[in-house]
């Protein structure tokens, strides 16, 4: 274990000597003796790692970091013997990136370190947020040796600037001097985004200036982790039990104010532990930040003798402290994978053990090759490998929030994996104090119903608002441009949806297609309420008497003229303007044939009483009445099926021109094909009047010509208006009349033909007897 002092030229002079076999001046602990080591852990500076690297490469000495995180060590072509156990910046500045998309930020600043770190991590953060829409309003560089007066020139751009949300990479240290100038003039308003070196800064959290400018920082930090029994380890470590170990020696007289007991070995005075804690706490800010507490009995001239009872248990101390485990566990790894590589090496097949390396001579190469194959799962379950000396992304995302003690407090808010973020908004905690996401923007995003305008030699973050056109619109916040309404539609007075352009069809919501449709079911349940009166009464002389399956069969087809009638409510469509006329068509042929064919029998059953006529009847069976409705109505179905595919109606729209009303309507393309339906009906109805009129004289008790009569007189003439009207009719009106004439006339066959026989049943059973039907 060599300390380099952040000192590449010692690092490489400690590497060097480690690799030759050779003890070093500043060893502090060193069991190497003069064997040559086959692979270094570190170093933490991404710098010193890439000169350690370039020097060890050609002996094939594996370089093992656990905090250089350059993006240029992981070009295996230079660097073939570098491995890592942090993952590359490219991961944390796309990380940065998807926030800043993810919240809408759009108009940012940047600080950044004056090195490649700085710079590669905003030149990446720009790659990602290419195309969406988010533009950097300035970058500032900070350089350790110009610290202050870089710090200053940062924190004025700060304060004129407009920008809300503020990226920084760089250093804690110099996140300190920034944070110290920016509250000199009072900039306290400003979301920081953290990079992970100094998202977990304690020397920054701790500091009274940071709850002034800073709170609510969301960062990205190396992934925290546990080690089992690295606590228990740490609170059980004494210089009693450990009296060669100077370091503990010197931080027990620190701690406890007392000498635990003289050694021969060296051991740091005072001054030397505080300068060893100052240097940790540069090496990373999630390493230790302050030094351990001073008794005021170190000032004395001697020490008296430790009593042997002191203990870490209770002692509440940042060298104790294991719930931010970062750095310390990337080390952890480190040392895990280096060992998993030597398992590997050292283990020898059963058959073949000559090959097999010894502890005393183990190359540099074959080490190298195992550590590539390095796969293990860690104690915490976590499985660990190397893609090409990287291994996979993993960040944690951290939150500053206030304690109501007036402090700050770090909250694990989210992760990162690879380039996948998983974070719970709601327990973040902004620099407004509030869960509200703050907003940082050039220009306040357009709202629905205009779109961006850029203004021109400004970044396309700043623009202006520019209302839509008629006929256009966009729904969206921050449109760059507006849709055109499609030809049915057009904008509302807002421009911010697409309504239908008046659209003029008779509607199942409006009043007139309520009246319609509730008019059509209650003649289907009226037609059904008939049809279990006659069902449940079907033996009474009434019903038998005026052919009870016929009567059926007229229900049944009144039922089908009421429901079709549904069919014309709505929006037109292919399969409804195909369907609508054809069912109008068949319902009605079905309803005019069983009435015509009632009569025929009515009329052939008077005809046969007379003399020599007995076999007319015969013709008029049951078989032959079934047979005349089914090729009356099949007439009308080819009619309909010819018509269908030749030439069918099809949904036409009138647009007419702009911003006017659109009426849909089923457009007849053959007036040809739906003037046979109607005649054929007409044809059948006249038929059917004449021999109902014909028979109207016979006995009123027997059979039910008068009635037929009465509603074939309301059908015609229903039907006889519907031409006129009809052709006259605008709009959805056209519509309209025709669901009219269809309910019209089927109420009336409906209350002319069966209210009477249902008034007998139901109120005046007492003529519902033969003898009664047989008076006259």
């Amino acid at each position: 274990m060599f300390d380099c002092c952040g000192q590449p030229l010692w690092a490489s002079q400690a590497a060097l000597s480690l690799a030759g076999g050779e003890s070093s001046s500043c060893n502090l602990i060193s069991d190497s003796g003069d064997h040559p080591l086959p692979l270094i852990i570190g170093a933490a500076s991404s710098i010193t790692s890439e000169i350690l690297s370039r020097i060890l490469g050609p002996l094939s000495v594996p370089l093992l970091s656990y905090l250089s995180s350059c993006p240029c060590l992981s070009d295996r072509v230079q660097f073939p013997n570098f491995f890592r156990t942090i993952p590359s910046d490219i991961y944390q500045a796309r990380a940065i990136a998807q926030l800043a998309i993810r919240f809408n930020w759009t108009w940012i600043g940047a600080v950044v370190e004056n090195n490649s770190y700085g710079h590669t991590a905003i030149k990446i953060f720009q790659e990602e947020t290419q195309g969406a829409g988010v533009c950097l309003e300035f970058i500032e560089t900070l350089s350790l040796e110009n610290i202050l007066n870089d710090a200053k020139r940062a924190a004025l751009t700060l304060q004129a600037s407009t920008a809300k949300v503020i990226l920084v990479f760089t250093w804690y240290t110099n996140v300190r001097e920034l944070f110290l100038e920016l509250a000199k003039i009072n900039v306290t308003d400003r979301q920081f985004v953290a990079s992970e070196a100094w998202s977990t800064s304690s020397d920054l959290l701790q500091h009274p200036v940071t709850r002034k400018v800073a709170s609510g920082v969301l960062g990205v930090a190396i992934r925290s982790s546990t080690i089992p029994g690295f606590e228990n380890y740490l609170k059980s470590l004494n210089p009693f039990h450990r009296p060669s170990d100077g370091f503990l020696r010197e931080f027990w007289e620190v701690e406890f104010g007392c000498s635990p007991g003289a050694t021969n070995l060296h051991s740091y005075s005072s001054s030397s532990l505080k300068s060893l804690t100052s240097t940790k706490r540069t090496s990373h800010p999630s390493n230790i930040s302050t030094s351990p507490p001073a008794d005021k009995s170190l000032q004395k001239a001697s020490l008296s003798a430790c009593s042997g009872t002191e203990s870490l248990e209770r002692v509440q101390n940042v060298f104790t402290d294991v719930s931010q485990l970062r750095v310390s566990y990337n080390v952890y790894l480190a040392v895990y994978a280096a060992a998993h590589a030597l398992h590997s090496l050292l283990s020898c097949p059963a058959d073949n053990s000559s090959t097999c390396s010894s502890p005393e001579h183990i190359k540099p190469t074959e080490l190298l090759q195992h550590l590539n194959k390095v796969n293990f799962t860690t104690p915490q379950g976590e499985e660990f490998y190397f893609q090409d000396g990287d291994i996979p992304a993993k960040y944690d995302l951290v939150n500053w929030q206030n304690t109501p003690e007036g402090t700050l407090q770090l909250i694990l808010v989210g992760h990162v994996v690879g380039f996948d973020i998983h974070l719970n908004e709601s327990a973040i905690q902004w620099s407004t104090g509030s869960s509200q996401v703050p907003t940082s923007v050039c220009s306040e995003n357009c709202r629905p119903g205009t779109r961006k305008s850029n203004r021109k030699g400004e970044p396309v973050c700043c623009f202006d608002c520019i209302p839509c056109a008629e006929g256009e619109i966009s729904n969206k916040t921050g449109s760059l441009y507006c849709d055109q309404c499609p030809l049915e539609y057009w904008s509302n007075a807002n421009r911010t949806a697409c309504v239908p352009r008046q659209l003029d069809f008779l509607s199942f919501n409006e009043t007139l297609g309520i009246t319609l449709t509730t008019a059509a079911v209650s003649g289907v349940i009226m037609t059904t309420a008939v049809f279990v009166v006659f069902l449940c009464y079907s033996r009474t002389p009434v019903v038998r008497a005026n052919n009870s399956e016929l009567s059926f069969l007229l229900l049944l087809s009144l039922k089908l003229c009421f429901l079709c009638s549904l069919v014309f409510i709505g929006r037109p469509s292919v399969w409804s303007c195909r369907f609508q006329q054809a069912a109008f068509g068949i319902s009605f042929v079905l309803c005019v044939s069983c009435l015509q064919v009632k009569t025929i029998v009515v009329l052939a059953a008077f005809r046969s009483a007379r003399p020599g006529a007995e076999a007319l009847i015969k013709w008029f069976g049951l078989g032959q009445q079934r047979g005349s409705v089914c090729l009356l109505t099949c007439v009308q179905i080819i009619i309909c099926a010819v018509w269908l595919s030749l030439s069918p109606p099809v949904p036409k729209q009138d647009l007419g021109f702009h911003g006017s009303k659109v009426t849909l309507e089923c457009s007849m393309t053959s007036v040809v094909g739906f003037s046979l339906i109607l005649g054929y009906i007409a044809l059948l109805a006249c038929t059917c009047l004449i021999l109902a009129f014909l028979a109207r004289k016979l006995p009123d008790n027997f059979n039910e010509a008068k009635l037929i009569t009465f509603s074939m007189l309301i059908f015609c003439a229903v039907w006889v208006a519907f031409v006129p009207a009809y052709v006259s009719s605008p709009g959805k009106y056209t519509v309209t009349v025709e669901v009219f004439a269809i309910l019209a006339s089927s109420y009336g066959l409906l209350f002319c033909i069966f209210v009477p026989k249902c008034f007998i049943i139901l109120l005046r059973p007492g003529k519902n007897t033969k003898k009664h039907l047989m008076s006259r």
